[in-house]
């Protein structure tokens, strides 16, 4: 691997760490540099300025996400098996890039996102959007709008990941079998 790549991985590794701990606004490019252990100059031969570097890393996480989701979806299974496909890929995307997940979630609607990145993250809703539109219209999903299911789904799943980041919870098989077992109740329609 070379030189030029080791040191783009390393500000953007460490502008991800910083970004999801500090914040966006909170974290200079003096501070990238030094975690990255690179000049800060070097950090303007990859980026343009702290937005152009915000929005690539916001973009490629998003972009992992969407990739994690839409790997090997089921759509030949069934509205639950489709469900359990999104919950195990949330989890498998949240074991290999827990700061990005956080990064995403205090970021999705920051000042500084371009319409790319805007774009990207509404790509990744749309994922969650199909779905719930696809079980509705069967009538297995609850005929609540989409954004609502969404939020019960995405918004509970954040909430679970930051409990188990500050380390209230600590999440076995069981337990995440429980919880998603939990949210298809939340958002399935009971007969």
């Amino acid at each position: 691997m070379s030189k030029a790549l080791n040191k783009r991985e390393s500000i953007v590794a460490s502008s991800l760490v910083l970004f999801a701990e500090r914040g966006y606004d909170a974290t200079t490019i003096p501070m990238i540099a030094t975690s990255a252990g690179v000049g800060a100059g070097t950090i303007y031969r990859y980026f343009e300025n702290k937005e152009v570097l915000g929005n690539t890393i916001f973009q490629e996480y998003v972009g992992i996400f969407t990739e994690t989701v839409e790997k090997a979806f089921p759509y030949d299974q069934s509205i639950r098996d489709q469900f359990h496909h999104i919950f195990t890929s949330m989890i498998l995307f949240t074991k290999e890039q827990s700061q990005a997940l956080y990064f995403i979630k205090t970021h999705s609607s920051a000042h500084f996102l371009n319409e790319e990145s805007h774009a990207s993250f509404q790509g990744l809703l749309n994922l969650f959007k199909n779905f719930f539109d696809s079980g509705k219209e069967k009538k297995i999903i609850k005929d609540l709008p989409s954004t609502a299911l969404i939020a019960i789904l995405y918004g509970a799943f954040l909430e679970l990941q930051r409990l188990v980041r500050i380390g209230e919870l600590k999440p076995d098989a069981s337990m995440l079998a429980e919880v998603e077992e939990s949210m298809w109740d939340a958002v399935r329609i009971h007969v």
